[in-house]
């Protein structure tokens, strides 16, 4: 789970440091904005653990997604980078908080993903965490187009320059 918080709170950086002006940015008319993604990962995030801790266990069953849309958030592209920046701090951090009180019992039991196909939660988690690892490298992209260095980079440059 820390390694999860790791990619949200480098997805959060990401969006506090994107340009406000440039929130409705899309390198093509046929590809999410900026600001959907980061609120992609929120919703995705949010809904889909959320689903899980109350208890569902098949993601097949009619009215799923309207019942997992009541975890989205609230706010809109138009809230500005610092709202959503923190809101998806304060999602993780709690989401983690959460699950890291499940039993190991609770982890091992199996779910129906929305293609029929099973997996144990523990499974599903992972899937959580690399589906926002897909996201987060998105608004990544859209930060280089914008001449933006991301800050994993910033990061591994600093560690490279400490090490010298």
């Amino acid at each position: 789970m820390n390694s999860w918080k790791t990619v949200r709170y480098d997805a959060a950086a990401t969006v506090e440091e994107f340009p406000a002006d440039d929130f409705g940015f899309r390198p093509t008319p046929d590809v999410d904005s900026f600001a959907q993604i980061a609120l992609h990962i929120l919703n995705a995030g949010a809904g889909l653990t959320g689903m899980m801790l109350a208890g569902e266990a098949d993601f097949t069953v009619p009215g799923f997604r309207d019942r997992m849309k009541e975890k989205f958030t609230t706010l809109t592209p138009e809230s500005g980078g610092a709202a959503i920046a923190a809101a998806m701090r304060e999602s993780i951090d709690g989401r983690t908080a959460e699950l890291a009180k499940q039993p190991a019992e609770w982890w091992a039991q199996t779910m129906t993903w929305f293609d029929g196909s099973q997996m144990t939660r523990q499974e599903l988690l992972l899937f959580f965490k690399e589906h926002e690892l897909t996201h987060r490298s998105q608004l990544f992209m859209y930060q280089r187009l914008k001449g933006m260095v991301p800050v994993t980079t910033r990061r591994r440059r600093a560690q490279q320059a400490g090490a010298k």
